[in-house]
């Protein structure tokens, strides 16, 4: 049987892995990676054969509509051309030896815990509620590797399942996964796959972004125009928001959810174990709603549906107009959500209008609010009021505790774990979601050869790594962490293949650091185990990114050139390697072997997961000259090697997060190069960064001064000008030049004028390389 041999195979991959690792006892075989790992999980010897004589029986689960096999029967049927009969109690087979014996826990243990044990002679599961019959079923699901497989249409297939015995419980009972579809509309049918692997990967919330700036994706019956105008844009900008010109596509784009679709999607997600969390946004984000309802903003209008991204100064104004409409809106919104749960957005609310609002500061000296982030309180507090009302809580993002929190509100907080640490001190309940690990629409890679996404850099690693409770709350406080989620923000995610891309595997990442014990957690375990689920996500469609098998070059200049490794997550992984793609005369290492590279010019290298990639290596005499710099770089990009990334020969990309830049923030600083004795030089390249959406600016000047003993220096060059956006070098010349000492005055931008991404704060300078010639 097919099933056989692959367990063969599985079995002796288990064993060359425990030879290659240092701790095998957290490897488990191909047919048990399970992700996430559960909390306890032992193999046992032998095996159990589901077949044609395989039945089940199941306890009742009182109070419940959850059918927690649904999913696994209607699986089991694709791939295996026939159902194993679910058999009434006192209607038993005479062969229990092919029983799935399904039984309720006596014990009200956590609602999702279960226990799987796999004999030779039967499977038994068991769980205090049909939420952990679900998820031993998902389990199941995965030890079978049925997903992996393609349908079966005539004939039977048959399983031969490993016996283990698991028992499994959640670490965090909130774990979550975000989807935007104002930015892009995202089909139904995507929306229930979406649900579909996180049932499979054990999350149990998806928070549902229904309205933006750009566009109103909910059906609301009372108030038409949100469909018939705010669920549409004229068009969408083109490339990312700092790129200059501006261009747009000249496409109208939008959609919207009927409530009847919305239905059948909570129904959808119900039968998998997921909440669905609707976000409406307030009082900011609001642009969409206010071109059809201009009358709920401060100024007049009118207002277009927003066809570009970022943050818009027309929220919504505190008229009684405004909090009728809104409540009109969410009493419709949960008549179809059953969530305990609203998230009512809060975040990114420019107090602009609400400043130079009469009504606004009557309003304010009504209410004694001293500011207009405690207007955003009051606002907040009044929806908050009306929703407990309604027997729900809110959720909102950590600005809601600017001008003081709501006094029920779950705090989501994103701009780092801080606001969830200050709400957790305060005692409110907190979602972890910070973007320096839960943002999918982070680059997960070299964005050089990414598509394009917002920013950021966050690696598979980085978001296993995540603990979402800080080392700074007390016992108490971190009872209050609920759990986690992911943010998938889709300004540059158009379409579902790209959704997949960028959420997968770095879901998976994501579901095991909240599921399984930190003492359990260890990446190069959970690598390996991975790689099976790649067979897995293919066998469901999947569109994942290829990470594991993509080579990242390290490099380190040494005295006779460039050494490079290439290294995988996966170990000894194939890489392809040439001097000239032109001949093609490609030679090949594993990664983790070492290439010598001695003379100037360009290494390509690829595998058969990658493009062909190029590092381009460009040796000068600063290569042999010690840099010291004051101040140091700023710790948060330090570059590859430090100040060795400045001589290194290797020129850095047009994104900051690659390993090639060192970093300064708004106050001048000195490099210094001293290269040991009187050396001729006639120019110096320096390589200079311009994202002003990053807030990163070239410098406002740069000196160049020589000395041949230390102490005495002469101004031998300057630079004063004005940069494109993007990475361009300034070449500064002197032929002809006898020094040993090279020093470099560099004077930042101290404060971003106004107008400019980052007005009012300090600049970013960066620098990637200083070439002597």
């Amino acid at each position: 049987m097919q099933y056989i041999r692959n367990t063969v195979v599985l079995t002796f991959l288990f064993g060359l892995l425990t030879a290659c690792v240092q701790n095998p006892v957290d490897l488990v075989r191909g047919d048990l990676a399970i992700a996430p790992m559960p909390a306890n999980m032992t193999p046992e010897k032998g095996f159990f054969h589901i077949n044609r004589d395989t039945w089940m029986q199941m306890d009742s689960f009182p109070g419940t509509t959850f059918d927690p096999l649904a999913v696994f029967h209607e699986v089991f049927l694709r791939k295996s051309g026939y159902q194993i009969p679910l058999v009434p109690k006192g209607q038993e087979q005479s062969d229990a030896k092919h029983l799935i014996l399904i039984v309720k826990s006596p014990v009200q243990d956590d609602p999702e815990t279960y226990r799987l044990s796999i004999k030779p002679y039967g499977i038994i599961i068991t769980a205090p509620t049909t939420q952990g019959v679900f998820y031993a079923m998902q389990t199941l699901r995965q030890i079978m590797r049925i997903d992996a497989l393609p349908d079966r249409e005539q004939h039977d297939r048959s399983w031969v399942v490993p016996a283990v015995e698991i028992r499994d419980q959640p670490e965090f009972a909130y774990r979550g996964m975000h989807l935007d579809v104002c930015r892009h509309f995202m089909p139904v049918d995507f929306v229930k796959k979406y649900i579909d692997l996180l049932a499979y990967y054990k999350m149990n919330r998806f928070h549902w972004h229904l309205t933006e700036d750009q566009g109103w994706r909910i059906e609301i019956k009372k108030y038409p125009l949100l469909q018939e105008v705010a669920a549409w844009r004229k068009e969408t900008r083109v490339g990312h928001y700092t790129d200059e010109p501006v261009e747009y596509d000249g496409t109208r784009h939008g959609g919207y959810y009927t409530q009847e679709e919305i239905r059948e999607v909570v129904r959808y997600a119900a039968q998998r174990g997921v909440v669905i969390i609707p976000e409406i946004e307030m009082p900011g984000h609001c642009l969409a709603a206010l071109a059809a309802y201009p009358s709920l903003a401060c100024t007049p209008g009118p207002f277009e549906v927003a066809t570009t991204w970022g943050v818009f100064e027309d929220v919504f104004c505190p008229y009684e107009s405004t909090f009728t409409f809104l409540q009109d809106v969410l009493d419709e919104v949960m008549d179809l959500f059953p969530s305990p749960y609203i998230h009512i957005g809060g975040d990114e609310c420019p107090k602009v209008r609400w400043k130079e609002s009469a009504f606004c500061q009557e309003l304010m000296r009504k209410e004694n609010l001293r500011s207009e982030e405690e207007l955003q309180s009051y606002f907040i507090r009044r929806i908050e009021k009306y929703l407990n009302s309604k027997g729900r809580n809110i959720i909102g993002w950590d600005e809601i505790l600017e001008g003081g929190l709501a006094p029920h509100a779950t705090v989501m907080s994103w701009r780092g774990m801080e606001g969830g640490i200050e709400a957790a001190k305060a005692g409110h309940q907190v979602i972890m979601s910070p973007g320096s690990h839960c943002y999918f629409d982070h680059y997960q890679a070299e964005p050089d050869y990414e598509p394009l996404a917002i920013g950021g850099l966050t690696t598979l690693e980085k978001v296993y790594s995540f603990n979402p409770i800080p080392e700074s709350l007390n016992q108490q406080e971190a009872k209050l962490i609920l759990g986690a989620q992911a943010n998938l923000w889709t300004e540059y995610i158009p379409t579902p293949d790209k959704a997949e891309y960028m959420a997968y595997p770095r879901a998976i990442a994501l579901a095991e650091a909240l599921w399984t014990p930190p003492s359990k957690k260890d990446y190069a375990s959970f690598v390996l185990r991975l790689a099976s689920h790649l067979e897995r996500l293919d066998g469901m469609g999947v569109r994942y990114a290829q990470h594991l098998r993509v080579p990242l070059a390290e490099t380190r200049s040494v005295d006779k050139g460039l050494e490079i490794v290439w290294q995988t997550p996966l170990p000894r992984q194939t890489v392809f390697f040439a001097r000239d793609t032109q001949t093609k005369a490609w030679s090949s290492v594993m990664t983790g072997d070492t290439v010598l590279v001695s003379e100037s010019g360009s290494m390509y290298y690829k595998t058969d997961y990658s493009s062909v990639r190029e590092i381009k290596y460009v040796p000068s005499k600063s290569r042999h000259a010690v840099i010291t710099a004051i101040p140091v770089p700023h710790q948060r990009y330090p570059g590859g090697q430090g100040l060795k990334t400045l001589k290194d020969g290797l020129t850095g990309k047009p994104h900051f997060n690659g390993r090639d830049w060192c970093a300064w923030r708004g106050a001048p600083f000195i490099l210094d190069l001293d290269f040991g004795e009187l050396t001729s030089v006639d120019s110096i390249i320096l390589g200079v960064l311009s994202s002003p959406g990053s807030w990163i600016y070239p410098p406002e000047s740069v000196e160049v001064k020589g000395s041949s003993d230390g102490l005495n220096y002469q101004t031998i060059a300057m630079w004063q000008g004005e940069m494109k956006n993007g990475r361009q070098d300034i070449t500064f010349r002197f032929p002809g030049s006898e020094v040993r000492f090279i020093r470099l005055l560099i004077l930042p931008v101290r404060t971003i004028l106004p107008g400019k991404p980052g007005a009012g704060q300090p600049g970013w300078t960066f620098l990637d390389e200083i070439q002597v010639f």
